[in-house]
């Protein structure tokens, strides 16, 4: 399963172009590892200083070697000097979806979703919903609902996404 991270960096003030240009250039030296297989910057408001760095790899050993290589070491001594220190979030499930650069079509990604909303809704109604079935109708909802998100989140969607995986990105 391809792995992506988030990195948000905070640039120094009056660093932000020698920054951007720096990214650029790494981002693009940055796929002579094998193991990257994405890369992009994401500006964010222009007074916020903020820049967003999405990246995907193929599996957790070719990003841990991508974070473990002199080239990255490299790199981060140099833009610590102009940025913040950054923060890192592996994203996972659905949010993986909407953060990278490549993701499927919407259409793609609606279907897929109903892959896995419809049989846990039902597994939820005949199994929790049992339960639950004499509780006033809102506890009953946000009960299901929670699980329903857990459930998406954790088990169902990368199980959906794993197994869809070559309809969702044919060109990969």
């Amino acid at each position: 399963m391809p792995i992506h991270v988030a990195i948000t960096r905070k640039v120094r003030p009056g660093k932000e172009a020698e920054f951007r240009e720096s990214l650029r250039r790494f981002l693009g030296e940055s796929f002579s590892h094998g193991g990257v297989h994405g890369a992009a910057m994401l500006t964010s408001l222009p007074d916020s200083g903020e820049i967003g760095i999405l990246r995907t790899f193929a599996n957790e050993a070719e990003r841990d070697a991508f974070y473990n290589s002199q080239r990255f070491k490299d790199w981060e001594a140099y833009a610590s000097t102009l940025t913040e220190d950054p923060v890192y979030r592996q994203l996972n499930g659905l949010e993986a979806w909407f953060r990278s650069p490549g993701a499927p079509p919407r259409w793609k990604m609606a279907l897929a979703t109903l892959c896995g909303v419809f049989p846990t809704s039902l597994f939820l109604t005949f199994t929790v919903g049992l339960f639950i079935k004499d509780f006033p109708i809102v506890l009953r909802l946000l009960i299901t609902a929670a699980c329903m998100v857990g459930l998406l989140t954790w088990v169902v969607m990368p199980f959906v996404t794993k197994v869809l995986k070559k309809w969702l990105h044919p060109h990969r």
